[in-house]
């Protein structure tokens, strides 16, 4: 072997090594100067300007100046209690403006209840969070600095406070806004940045644009899944109005139901917030406790959104693993073998979620299909991944029943066992009307 191989391969094996000791070690650390943190660009295919557009508030313009001080907020370390967290912190850029973990770190080494949503292309969301409790970006962007494990400011006094006393913000306050630092002021900045975080120009977006050879045929056969035999159009249909691959609506499927015991829950949660606790006591009880696997229904009390998360979009799947709102998932061939099984059965399931036979080269093709959902710039992290989850899909499949899948088990049949069964504890035992009863 040459010399020039040698180096080679010894800058490539002390590469791995170094990633998996910052891998053992615990999140990367994020790079607010890396060009993924930066305003993107709106020329890109695929990218609905009209729409967009209208989803910018009156109230609230882009404007540079404002976007530029959203930026430095939502990196800046001091608007937690210890200094030691950001916005960045659970919404890196280099990892798809998520953290990569099943659920979020907070200050003190805390872990709250759901996984990160990705900031990209939030923007488009009709309400925000995985329980939708916030209707904007703007009230999205307070929540987190005082909730007590992710930021842990103590009030939005303290927030103002604090970032008032920091010189260079009052300067830049008084530039964009015209007087001092308010909350208000604070979240309006740091959703202009968030709305800069738009990414398409996606593989798949060339091929609708007119590309015949922007995706492979594989992805080809999984697009043609996707809107047939696996039914995903369902939930996940895309169109100009609704550019992202989700219906914006929030469905049971199932995810909780293995871990929680949706009535008595309900029930303890009903009496919680008939005391009246507010926004900042449904935050934490979504981010902090066991009622968090109810979803929707800490913010309608809809005996319907029992255990019911948001429909979320499918772009840049991967580099925004692992799935579902707890993260319980870590490839997509998890998250296909759970809707191909009928999801996890409990009395609040929706009605669409229901066998769909999928071989194993049909999974395969779905998989295929939502990589072509990836935009330019995090093109080389989600070829890795996809590599490293195809490898897994091969001997790691803990969701994966093929005799349920075909319907040869499960809703007429005993039931399906393992840790991932589509029977949840004791959940058809339960009885819907007794939610609000002794």
């Amino acid at each position: 072997m040459s010399n020039a191989r040698i180096l080679l391969w010894c800058l490539l094996v002390g590469s791995l090594i170094v990633s998996a000791d910052s891998f053992a070690a615990g999140p990367a650390e994020f790079d607010a100067n890396s060009p993924l943190a930066a305003p993107r660009s709106l020329d890109q295919i695929g990218f609905p300007h009209q729409l967009y557009g209208w989803l910018i508030p009156p109230d609230n313009p882009q404007r540079p100046p404002k976007i530029a001080l959203g930026k430095q907020l939502f990196f800046d370390k001091r608007l937690s209690e210890d200094n030691s967290e950001a916005c960045a912190s659970c919404h890196n850029p280099a990892k798809g403006f998520t953290d990569q973990q099943p659920t979020s770190e907070g200050i003190h080494n805390q872990f709250g209840q759901r996984n990160a949503p990705t900031v990209l292309n939030a923007a488009f969301n009709v309400l925000q969070f995985w329980d939708g409790r916030e209707p904007t970006l703007e009230e999205q962007a307070k929540d987190p600095i005082v909730n007590p494990i992710e930021m842990g400011m103590k009030n939005f006094d303290e927030v103002v406070a604090k970032v008032e006393g920091i010189p260079e913000y009052q300067a830049e306050f008084k530039e964009v806004f015209g007087g001092p630092v308010t909350i208000r002021a604070i979240q309006q900045a740091i959703a202009a940045y968030e709305r800069t975080q738009v990414s398409f120009n996606t593989p798949f977006d060339r091929f609708m644009a007119g590309d015949q050879n922007a995706i492979s045929e594989q992805a080809k056969r999984g697009w043609s899944l996707f809107n047939g035999k696996g039914r995903c159009m369902s939930c996940h249909g895309v169109n100009p109005t609704q550019p992202l691959f989700t219906d914006n609506r929030f469905h049971n499927i199932g995810v909780s139901a293995h871990k929680s015991d949706f009535v008595p829950l309900a029930r303890r949660a009903l009496a919680i917030l008939a005391r009246g606790g507010g926004a900042q006591q449904l935050d934490e009880l979504a981010i902090q406790t066991d009622m968090s696997g109810l979803g929707r229904f800490l913010v309608t009390k809809d005996p319907h959104d029992i255990g019911a998360f948001r429909t979320m979009g499918l772009r840049n799947l991967l580099v925004t693993q692992p799935y579902f709102h707890d993260g319980s998932q870590a490839t997509l061939w998890d998250v296909v073998d759970h809707y191909n099984k009928g999801g996890v059965q409990n009395p609040f399931l929706d009605g669409g979620i229901v066998p769909l036979g999928l071989t194993e080269p049909e999974i395969d093709d779905l998989v295929a299909f939502m990589a072509t959902l990836t935009s330019p710039e995090y093109a080389r992290a989600a070829q890795a991944e996809y590599r490293a989850q195809l490898r897994r899909s091969r001997t790691d499949r803990p969701q994966r029943d093929t005799a349920a899948a075909m319907g040869l088990k499960g809703r007429n049949g005993p039931g399906l066992g393992g840790p991932f069964g589509d029977i949840g504890p004791d959940q058809m035992a339960e009885n819907p009307a007794l939610l609000g009863g002794p």
